[in-house]
This record gives C-alpha cells, structure tokens and sequence, in this order.
C-alpha cells in the first residue's frame, strides 16, 4: 500500500506527462476535436449493448442473460458496480421496512446475500449508516461472479468492455432506431503505468479520442445487433450511465438541475430551469485507523479547500462518529460508544472508513463557469454534438478540483483545526491515521480516490407525451413526496391559482369532487400515499435527500453557502414506483433509460437515485428488453393506450412479478390510505 506522500508524487508526474484536451482561458473552453476515425479494430454483435456498468446497467444485463441473450457491456473504468466500487460508495442506502421484508428486486437481494458470504455477515465495517459496509474492491469480485452466474444460469453471454466509452451513435435515416455505436476502449501504452494511476481528470479527454496518445493505447469498436428482427427492434442499447451520456449524444430532449416552480414541483427555489445546479460529486476514499500518529503531509492546495471542511452541524462534531458512520471494514471490536442518539463501537487499529460527507468531500460547483455535467448549449460551444466531436460533456477541470477537494478533506480530518460553519475550538487533529493509496487497497487506485466519482444527479429524460403529462411524462415532486403542503411556504409563495392545482393534484379519489364542488383549497384533503402507475415495472423508496449546489463560484469560496431553498424539497417520501414511460426517451425507439437518467424531476430525482432503485430500474429494462424482442414490439407500444394498460403492458408486468422483481410494494391501492408503517 501506497503512503499519502507517494501519491503527491504521482500526481506531480501525471500533471507534467499527460496533455488535457482543453485549454481553460478566462473560463472559455477551446476544444480539441478529435481525429477521423479509423475503421473498426473490431464488431461486436449484441441483443442489448448497456452503456454503462453500475448497479443499473449491472441489473440489466443480470435480467437479459438470464433470458437467454447476448449482452454487451461497457464503462468508462474497469469495474462493475458503479455506486458499489468504482464509485466507492460501498454502504447500501436503504429504508428500514422495505429491508425488513426484504421487498427488492430477485438481483439485488442476491447481491446482498452474496456479500453476507463473502465476509460470514452482512456489515463487515460495523457502520451505523447502513446494515451493509463493505470493501469496494471486493463488490466488484462479487458483483462479476454473479454476473457470470446469471450467463451461465441462463444460457446468455455477457460480453464485458472495461475501460471503454461510447462516441458516436449511427443513427437510421428517419431518426428513430440506433443501428450501431462506435466506442473507444483503451489501455496503457507499453512502459507506462497501469491504468487507475492518475486520477480521472487527467485521463478522461484523453479516453475520448479515437487517436492514441503517449499514455494510452486504443481499439475502436463497432457495436451492431446480433440478429435481424422482422418486426420490431433488432437490439436495444440502454442508457446506463452515470451522468445521462447517451441522452445527451443522441440529443433527445431531457432535463439538467433545478426545475421551475409548478404545481407538481412546489418546492422549486426556481422560476426558471436552472442547469447549472446539480448536485454535488464526490471522490470518496477510505483512511485506515493506526496504532501511532502517522506523518501527515500537508497538500500544496489545502488552503484553497479548507474554508470549506465541517462537521456541519453540533450533534455531529465527534471524530470518531464520523470515522464510523461508513466504516467498510473492522477486525475487531472496539468499546460501545454514542453520541446523543447516535451508537457505535469505538475504532480500533486497522478499522477501515470510507468518506462521503457533505461539507467535505462532496463538492458542489453551481454555476455555468465551474459546472461538471455541461449543459446542451455548453455542448454545443464546446464542439460536442458535432461529428466525432463527443469529449464525455464533463468539465475536466471541475473534476480535477473535486478530486483536490477530497484529499484535502482528509488533510482536515486528520490535520485540521477548523470549521466553516461551527467556528473555533470545534475540530481537533486525529493523526492517527492513513491514507490508503494502491492498487491493493479497496479504491484499486495508486492515488487513492475513487476511480469515477459518485454522481448523485446527471441528465434526465423527458418522456413521452401522454395522458396528462403534454409536455412529456415526469416524476414529479408530488408524486413521492409526505411533504405538508398546508405550510405557509406554500401558501404565501404560490400563486392562488398554483396552490389551487397543487391541492386538487394531490386530491386522489376526491379531485372530481373539489373541481365540481370547487371545494377551497385549504379544505381539500391530499391523498397519502404516491401516485400509482398503471405502467409500474419497478419499485423505489428512499427520502428526497439533497446534496445542493453551493451559491457562488467556487464552491469552496470563504464563507459561501448553499443556493438557497434547493433543501425546502427535502424530506421523507412514499413507497414509489418506476412507470415504464420514464424509461423512454423521445424520438429514438430501441433506446431505454436506466438509473438516474429516467425522467424525474429534480426533486424526485433525489429520491430515485440510490442502490435498490437502480436495481430495480436495470432489472425492469433487461426483462423489457426480452419481452420485446420475443414480441416483435416497441416498450412505447407498450404505453400507448395509458392511462389504460394494454394486454402485452400487463403480460410484462406479470412476467416482472413472477421472476420475483416487484413492480409495486405491498397493499399498493388507490383505496389504501394508511401508509404510515412505511
């Protein structure tokens, strides 16, 4: 394992030897656009080609291999797992009675019962954020293994392309079919590092370029389908990744941050569409508790950063509580600690933490001059929607601040002395710690950061237009939300006619009857539970948890704040479902949408983004697919006729069930009211 200071060393030489495809000047990007294309190294045949290989697009190859088909799969790193591994985030985000009864997807239930074997229990890390914590590393064994299972199981074969991108989709003459896909895998040239030795931002441009550079060697692919349908799609290629990458390349209409204020999305801080505002990133890392204090080099950019790092609030200003909340690995068992409410037993040396922490090393940029995920009309400046022109639409630089912004988070943990929102005499050092920096060590990286950041919001789909929704299908605010729309928030800053349309919204089975009656709005009760779709083919609870873009630009300025009232959204939420018309985009026919690209709304968003959502999500699209190509039909086929199901909607949605992927929670009913054990 590699010590903190040797890292410094790799990130010296990384910034002096690899070249970046940008030239920032005065926050003006000049592109450098990539060569023609060569032709193919290689094709590809496939039934369903995922893009992307996170939990989502994991799902949705499990599903697909075992129906038999041929899948390929590919990701910008070279794990499977995305928020799992690559991104770090190894403690499963869950409600309580949703795990009680174990009411997941058949995949994802098997994911955790394969972890729980691989260590002998569930929780490995003893955390107190979750009931499982784990080593990243090792979810990315676990997560290959089941997928490799699932292929022979079912008679599929998965066709794995690690360390490959997507750069330009070939189209059929109307428009409406992807008929292929040229993508770009690289490795290192012969007497460089291995890959993962610089962190992403100094790789990324250099991964989207058909020509090889000094540090990297690549193939270019062609994807095409495997078979020739006669009617309906040939393949299905699935938009699977992180920050809606496809989406964007294909240019079909979605939505980027904050959303304007309406009555379906009442919390909005916003008038106005705001695609700057996404939430925030971050580079997690994991730190290892010592015996003795450790040498604790300080980063020649820590002062930049450190205006920033807090415990954020009083009740959490305990060291130890931090270092436990996503504790991944623990030998043995230290002495039961708590800290108010919260429980936990003490770290003891060679306990394992990861870190994800607001106000530390997430990292939150906010406006068009340090945004991350560039906006269509940023696209469009930057060269990217032109011919071979597609670069990953991520600002590299955003990337390279966030991953400073992670170590310096930790310089704070162990070294810092204070705090940006509590103030003095608050934070103490802890030097009795390391920085664990390799290739053997649960971040598979020799610079310690997670290999791709862990993206809590990306592009989204606008769906369909359909029944009630003219301007496209959204999951909205009130869908999900237990928010107590009689506030005054509400009633002062909405129009009366908002308001009104907000609480008949809301109404359920009474709607008819406050419109005949023109009952007040004040008057007219709400439903409790979410809205229920008649073209449901997955399931998802978690709260509208926000991670909100900070005001001013940089996100670590002294004394910045979050942009106000992106939180008046947050709060607890009821059980959900994913319509099957989230997943599908406009214009395009054999394209399906997974994970958090669907077509939600920014709040809405914040609650379907997590673990067993994007399960659920992937094993909806990976069923859909099979049943599609079987059928000889299109999914928008499938949704046609809503509010009314067709009879293929409900024989998908029968299948769904019977291979034990629920497509709503129990007792779900217009006429069930009481949702409040959940």
């Amino acid at each position: 394992m590699a010590h903190f200071h040797q890292f410094f060393k790799v990130w010296r030489r990384s910034l002096a030897s690899v070249s970046i495809g940008c030239v920032l000047i005065e926050s003006a990007i000049v592109p450098a656009f990539a060569a023609a294309p060569r032709s193919p190294d290689e094709t590809v045949n496939c039934d369903a080609l995922v893009v992307g290989g996170g939990l989502a697009g994991a799902a949705t190859a499990y599903e697909a291999l075992l129906a038999g088909r041929t899948v390929c799969m590919t990701d910008i790193t070279d794990w499977v797992g995305g928020q799992i591994s690559s991104q770090g985030t190894s403690a499963l985000d869950e409600t309580t009675r949703q795990r009680a009864l174990l009411y997941y997807s058949r995949g994802y239930n098997e994911l955790r019962s394969r972890i729980e074997r691989k260590y002998g229990k569930l929780n490995p890390g003893d955390c107190w954020v979750s009931v499982a914590c784990y080593i990243p590393a090792d979810a990315n064994k676990i997560l290959t293994e089941q997928l490799e299972d699932a292929a022979h199981r079912g008679g599929g074969e998965l066709r794995w392309f690690p360390s490959t991108v997507i750069k330009e989709l070939e189209l059929s003459g109307d428009g409406k079919l992807i008929n292929g896909a040229i993508a770009i895998q690289h490795q290192p040239q012969a007497g460089t590092p291995p890959l993962n030795t610089e962190p992403l931002s100094q790789t990324i441009e250099d991964a989207y370029r058909y020509e090889n550079s000094s540090r990297l060697k690549k193939r270019i692919l062609r994807f095409v389908p495997k078979n020739k349908a006669a009617k309906g799609a040939d393949w299905y290629v699935v938009e699977a990744t992180e920050t809606g990458e496809l989406i964007a390349l294909a240019d079909v209409p979605y939505k980027l941050g904050l959303d304007p204020r309406t009555h379906r999305e009442p919390s909005s801080p916003t008038s106005g569409q705001d695609p700057y505002c996404v939430q925030g990133f971050t580079y997690t890392f994991a730190m290892e508790r010592t015996q003795d204090p450790q040498p604790q080099p300080k980063p020649n950019f820590y002062d930049r950063y450190a205006p920033y790092y807090s415990y954020e609030l009083p009740r959490l200003a305990n060291f130890n509580l931090v270092f436990t909340y996503r504790r991944i690995w623990s030998p043995q068992t230290g002495e039961p600690e708590s800290f108010g409410s919260f429980k936990w037993t003490a770290p003891t040396p060679g306990d394992i933490s990861m870190q994800n922490w607001t106000w530390g090393n997430d990292y939150r940029p906010g406006t068009s001059q340090d945004n991350l995920i560039f906006s269509r009309e940023q696209l469009g400046q930057t060269g990217q929607l032109s011919p071979s022109g597609w670069m990953g639409g991520l600002r590299a630089d955003t990337l390279r601040r966030g991953e400073e912004n992670a170590l310096g988070y930790y310089y704070w943990l162990v070294a810092g002395t204070t705090d940006s929102q509590l103030g003095a005499n608050v934070k103490k050092p802890e030097p009795n710690h390391r920085f664990l920096a390799g290739f053997d060590t649960p971040m598979g990286t020799a610079h310690g950061l997670s290999k791709y950041p862990y993206m809590r919001e990306g592009r989204r789909i606008v769906g369909r237009p359909s029944f009630g929704y003219e301007d496209g299908f959204m999951v909205s605010e009130i869908d999900i939300s237990r928010r107590d729309y009689n506030a005054e928030y509400y009633t002062k800053t909405l129009s009366p006619r908002m308001y009104r349309d907000l609480r008949v919204a809301l109404a359920g089975l009474e709607a008819t009857s406050a419109i005949v009656k023109d009952t007040p709005a004040g008057e007219i009760k709400r439903r409790s539970r979410s809205t229920i779709y008649p073209d449901a083919v997955g399931i998802a609870q978690y709260p509208i948890d926000f991670h909100p873009c900070m005001t001013q630009s940089p996100p670590e300025l002294p004394g910045n704040k979050e942009r106000e009232g992106v939180r008046i959204g947050q709060g607890s939420s009821f059980p959900a479902q994913i319509p099957l018309r989230a997943m599908i985009p406009q214009k395009i026919d054999n394209l399906l949408v997974v994970g958090k690209s669907i077509a939600t709304s920014h709040t809405a968003a914040a609650a379907y983004r997590v673990h067993s959502f994007e399960w659920s999500s992937g094993a909806a699209a990976g069923t859909t697919i099979d049943f599609a190509l079987d059928k000889g039909i299109f999914p928008y086929q499938l949704t046609a006729t809503m509010p009314r199901p067709t009879r293929e909607l409900r024989d998908l949605q029968q299948r769904l069930q019977w291979d034990g992927n629920p497509i709503a929670f129990p007792n779900t009913s217009i006429f069930n009211l009481d949702w409040s054990q959940w």
